[in-house]
């Protein structure tokens, strides 16, 4: 049970003081004195050494741990351990924030924490400092070297328990090399990170010439060097920040334009700006493309490994000029970020804003600082190690009377005197002897002790000479920070650009990020494969060939025009002419390699053959299609509306053998059949369909025939027939037969849904036509190898049946393939590859 607590009562004597005290003043020293200790003991850096009070307390202890590069790793738990219970009366997050950062390359231009473990990336945190181990980098060791020689000035710590250096001897220019940032009270500290050999330079010229200004330190520190390497566009801000320590620039990625894959461009990005990652481009990248505010981008991979470092990949879309694109990602991406230039540190314990050279002359004069002390207590410890030296040399001479002398004294006391008064030492080396084991007097000679002497007196005399003499201290900084930057130099990694070129403004970036809208000629090959060129004359239609790759179709268009692919199952694919690959412009190369699978952009049923290439235009007279089975049909421009679409319909197992696009609705079309039966009406006795109707009779068929070829000529130019007959029961190529050209004119014109006349007479074994094709007279056929191949002349002789007679085919290299018709001799029997 809880007892009532009771009050002691008031003394008659108690007197009362209150004092009154105004709220706005004790508000305002509070604060005052949290913000000093912000500012002193958290957020901004020394000057001279460029550490904050948590950076200097880890390397500190871990210089007293003898962490060293020639140690091993330590879990970074114990280091945190002892800064946090020693120096850093704060939580361990804050501690193991500031050693992570410390360790990270990609934040620090030059490390002081060798990390052993996760520590994190700029994306990703590190791991907890219970897996993480870490030790000294050899740069960590140059800023506490000669910390023992009584170069810098020791403070209590915050309980008085133990001491903290003010700060580290600093042989390395911190400030400048790995820069800062902090935010503290009513000011902020950001400096950007700078190449340790130039900043050297910079220091060895102030060293000998003290009245140089910013424009002669700036020939040796051109700009900032920042971890991640990158390019700095624009120097005006680069100036006005070594001059005025404000001062702001553009960080930019470092990125060049390839061929991702062999027929798409991309952006490869390799450095990225200082304090950015990946993952925050590739987000802002997806938000853009979302909000459509980016056109042209495919896909983004992060292809970041250790083995090859950064590697970003931006897939371009075809038709997009990379190099436009890239100028929009550097404007509304952090491909391209501002870093402001904001040099405040403490000097004399007041946070002062610094230029370049206030920051270089803070620095040397510290280490001059730093080097006269080193020197005075070097020196002052060579002159009692002489001291003593001078003691031994006087006993040594005497060595049997020194130990006859204390053998006979009554105490050490009484022998001390002794060996003052016999041989004239002082109480230091009286001492010394005194101390010293008897088994060491065997080793002394005196050859060695005056060798000794000798030494140390050349040593003082050199130290006393660079405390003596202003020029020959600065010659030991000078040397001593020639031979930092050529242990710990590395070469620069930030490229600075005066400027970034040509701005492209809103205005013209999305017409000038698109390829010009130019006319072109679409190709399909034998072979299926697409490509665009910028020639009129379309490859493939003369001059020399390659073997294999005959062109079957052109079409002129333009280069972000549409196109579409008609097949033989009566179906229309759309498809998009800036995918298409373009050929180099030239006449003497006819072929189309380098070109697009058909595979790659339409998917083709089992069976399904590509016929030819049409515009998808709004106005025209539309297309023509015959069937195997002798129907015509007639496509108006209005229904061509979708991606892909059916434009027949077809029965039972009937496909389409011939397609084309009309151009002025007055061609001729004609059928020829297996049974050597041709047939040619105009086009306008076919009335155009729906996209729904199943077409009109064309030609009619004999038992057991069908159409073997159908298309459109034109009966004003010179226009052949080409017929090529053979057995149905044989394999192509593997019977001989007989191929005859005929002039068209030979053949006169039925009406639709007719018979035809007969266009070429069987000989022994043969009965049925393999192959057919009329048009415009080509300069020559190919073989299914590629090889030219001679044609009969068009203007035979006659035979009883009033036609030119077939000629053997063997005298014609069979199979034939002529432009732009199959490449195969039986086009049923081996379809053209896709």
């Amino acid at each position: 049970m809880a007892r009532r607590g009771t009050k002691d009562p008031i003394p008659d004597d108690f007197e009362e003081h209150i004092l009154d005290i105004n709220v706005g003043d004790e508000i305002k020293s509070s604060f005052l004195e949290y913000a000093y200790s912000v500012i002193y003991s958290r957020a901004l850096p020394d000057a001279r050494d460029g550490l904050k009070p948590v950076q200097r307390r880890i390397l500190y202890t871990m210089d007293d741990m003898s962490l060293r590069p020639d140690r091993g790793h330590v879990k970074s738990a114990r280091v945190v351990g002892e800064v946090m219970g020693k120096l850093h009366p704060h939580g361990d997050s804050a501690i193991y924030d500031a050693l992570v950062r410390m360790a990270q390359p990609f934040s620090m231009r030059l490390p002081m924490v060798d990390g052993h473990g996760n520590f994190g990336s700029p994306d990703d945190p590190p791991a907890a400092m219970r897996y993480t181990e870490c030790r000294m980098t050899p740069a960590a060791v140059a800023m506490t070297a000669s910390l023992d020689e009584d170069t810098v000035d020791f403070k209590p710590n915050y309980d008085s328990r133990e001491y903290e250096p003010v700060v580290l001897p600093s042989a390395i220019p911190n400030l400048l090399v790995n820069g800062a940032s902090g935010i503290a009270v009513g000011m902020a500290t950001n400096i950007a990170p700078h190449n340790l050999v130039e900043v050297v330079q910079a220091l060895k010229h102030l060293i000998t010439h003290p009245r140089a200004g910013v424009d002669d330190l700036m020939r040796f520190i051109p700009g900032p060097d920042l971890p991640t390497g990158g390019k700095i566009v624009g120097l005006d801000g680069i100036r006005d920040a070594y001059e005025t320590g404000r001062g702001s620039f553009k960080m930019r990625a470092t990125a060049r334009i390839e061929n991702v894959t062999a027929r798409k461009k991309g952006i490869v990005v390799t450095e990225l700006p200082y304090n950015v990652g990946t993952e925050k481009v590739i987000e802002r990248i997806k938000t853009l493309v979302q909000a459509k505010k980016i056109q042209g981008i495919s896909d983004v991979k992060d292809l970041t490994d250790r083995v090859n470092g950064l590697r970003l990949v931006i897939e371009v879309k075809n038709g997009i000029v990379p190099e436009m694109l890239l100028e929009q990602l550097y404007r509304q991406t952090p491909l391209e970020e501002s870093f402001g230039i904001n040099a405040v540190a403490l000097v004399d314990g007041q946070p002062r804003t610094l230029g370049l050279k206030e920051m270089l002359e803070v620095f040397l004069a510290h280490r001059f600082d730093v080097v006269r002390r080193r020197s005075t207590f070097r020196r002052d410890k060579a002159a009692a190690r002489l001291h003593l030296v001078d003691g031994l040399l006087v006993a040594i001479l005497d060595i049997d009377e020194v130990i006859q002398l204390i053998r006979s004294s009554d105490n050490s006391a009484a022998a001390k005197e002794r060996l003052m008064s016999v041989f004239d030492l002082t109480e230091t080396q009286a001492d010394y002897i005194l101390d010293m084991p008897l088994r060491r007097l065997t080793k002394f000679s005196r050859i060695e002790l005056e060798k000794e002497k000798s030494d140390l007196e050349r040593t003082i005399e050199e130290l006393e000479a660079i405390l003596a003499d202003d020029a020959l201290l600065r010659k030991v900084v000078a040397d001593e920070l020639g031979e930092v930057a050529k242990t710990h130099g590395t070469p620069r990694r930030t490229v600075l650009l005066a400027s970034a070129g040509t701005t492209v403004t809103a205005a013209t970036a999305n017409a000038s990020l698109e390829v010009p809208d130019d006319p072109c000629v679409a190709l399909l090959s034998s072979t299926g494969l697409l490509a665009r060129s910028a020639e009129v004359t379309a490859p493939g239609s003369g001059g020399d060939r390659t073997s294999h790759d005959v062109v079957v179709s052109s079409v002129r268009t333009s280069v972000r025009g549409e196109i579409g692919l008609l097949t033989s199952r009566g179906r229309i694919l759309r498809l998009q002419v800036l995918d298409l690959p373009e050929l180099p412009a030239s006449a003497n190369d006819p072929t189309l390699q380098g070109g697009l699978p058909l595979s790659e952009m339409v998917e083709l049923a089992a069976g399904e053959r590509p016929l030819a290439l049409t515009r998808l235009q709004p106005d025209g007279p539309g297309l023509a299609l015959g069937t195997r089975d002798g129907v015509v049909k007639r496509v108006t421009p209005e229904v061509l509306t979708r991606d892909e679409w059916e434009v027949i319909s077809l029965k039972g197992d009937d496909v389409v053998v011939g397609a084309l696009e009309l151009t002025t609705g007055e061609e001729t079309l004609c059928f020829i059949t297996s049974d050597a039966q041709l047939l040619h009406f105009g086009a306008d006795a076919v009335r155009p369909q729906g996209r729904t109707g199943g077409g009109v009779a064309g030609v009619r068929l004999s038992a057991g025939a069908s159409v073997v070829w159908f298309g459109a000529v034109d009966p004003v130019l010179d226009t052949v027939v080409v017929t090529s007959s053979g057995s149905s029961t044989a394999l192509p190529g593997t019977d001989n037969g007989s191929v005859k050209v005929t002039a068209f004119s030979e053949y006169p014109g039925k009406s639709r849904a007719t018979g035809g006349v007969r266009c070429h007479r069987f000989l022994k074994g043969e009965d049925a036509l393999v192959f057919a094709w009329a048009g415009s007279a080509p300069a020559r056929a190919a073989a299914a190898s590629g090889a030219p191949v001679p044609l009969p002349d068009a203007t035979g002789k006659r035979d009883g049946s009033g036609v030119p007679s077939p000629q053997p085919l063997a005298a014609c290299a069979p199979p034939l393939a002529l432009h732009p018709a199959i490449r195969e001799a039986a086009a049923e029997a081996s379809p053209p590859p896709v």
